[in-house]
């Protein structure tokens, strides 16, 4: 009997979990190493310029003061939101790649607002050269992972429709991005990637190793049969790098140690970001960053 779609979907990502992938791609679909012993999970602490928005946006931050910010807070990593970069010229980007280096702080990846449900062929063409160019940006910082968006469905327009839009993009820009040795994160983010089981079908039908999920564990819309967790769980296996805060879109709080839980179970081996947007930044981002160092190391292999 064939399985309906939304069981899947749920098996896709129950399958991931034991590392036989049900063909959504290799390199994500498997929480296992060879001959089928579990990996270690390795989580790293990060932290999102996207935290520090209000003050990149008005000049009172730099991405140079960024970087230095991100060795106060003690993150192993950065994840470059490119919205507040002063230019994209080689020379300022090689100034941050070598800032960051001087400081002793890699970068996680880069993070632009490009979406890919675009309606006509124009368009498509259009953001897939934008993509194109903020990869070779991502490549001259030296990180390896560039977040970007599926997007909303203009009027009148199928999930179904946005759905082929987003792969028929991503999957040219994976190719472009796997040869400088890029992943693409496709973001849980407003529009049609809010449900896990259409994140995981664009990862089916991509297929790619350079392609994944840039999971923020905030954003699922809870369905009658699968809340906020169960969705993020479907999703880990193809996690290539996370967003952390502290409560669900609708306020509610998160059991970060569950989540936690979860990323250690798939074996995920990346970043844990902090993308703090609440009140009282200058003390809330702090005790946020410690309690996402407590999470990695009681959950991670790595020190």
């Amino acid at each position: 009997m064939k399985l309906r779609r939304r069981e899947f979907f749920r098996a896709a990502g129950a399958a991931a979990l034991l590392g036989t992938g049900l063909g959504l791609g290799e390199s994500k679909a498997k929480a296992d190493d060879s001959e089928g012993s579990p990996r270690e999970a390795r989580l790293f602490a990060g932290c999102c310029a996207y935290s520090f928005r209000k003050s990149l946006a008005s000049g009172r931050m730099s991405m140079e003061e960024f970087i230095r910010k991100g060795v106060e807070l003690r993150t192993v990593g950065l994840d470059m939101t490119v919205y507040w970069f002063r230019s994209t010229e080689p020379d300022y980007l090689a100034g941050l790649r070598h800032l960051a280096f001087q400081c002793g702080i890699p970068f996680s990846g880069a993070a632009c607002g490009s979406s890919m449900v675009q309606a006509t062929p124009e368009r498509r063409a259009n953001v897939l050269r934008e993509i194109k160019h903020w990869i070779d940006v991502t490549d001259r910082l030296g990180a390896s992972h560039l977040r970007v968006f599926g997007g909303k469905l203009p009027r009148g327009a199928s999930v179904a429709q946005g759905i082929d839009w987003v792969v028929e993009t991503m999957k040219p820009a994976c190719d472009y991005a796997g040869e400088k040795g890029i992943t693409l994160g496709v973001e849980d983010h407003g529009g049609i990637t809010q449900e896990a089981e259409t994140c995981l079908e664009i990862m089916h039908r991509v297929n790619s190793p350079f392609a994944g999920i840039n999971l923020d564990i905030t954003h699922f819309i809870p369905t009658a049969t699968l809340d906020g967790y169960a969705q993020i769980e479907m999703c880990v296996p193809f996690a290539t790098h996370t967003h952390i805060r502290p409560n669900f879109d609708n306020g509610d709080p998160i059991d970060l140690d569950r989540v936690w839980q979860m990323f250690a179970k798939a074996g995920y081996h990346g970043f844990m970001s902090l993308e703090y947007e609440g009140a009282h930044p200058e003390t809330e981002i702090p005790r946020q960053m410690a309690r996402i160092e407590e999470l990695c190391r009681k959950y991670s292999t790595a020190s």
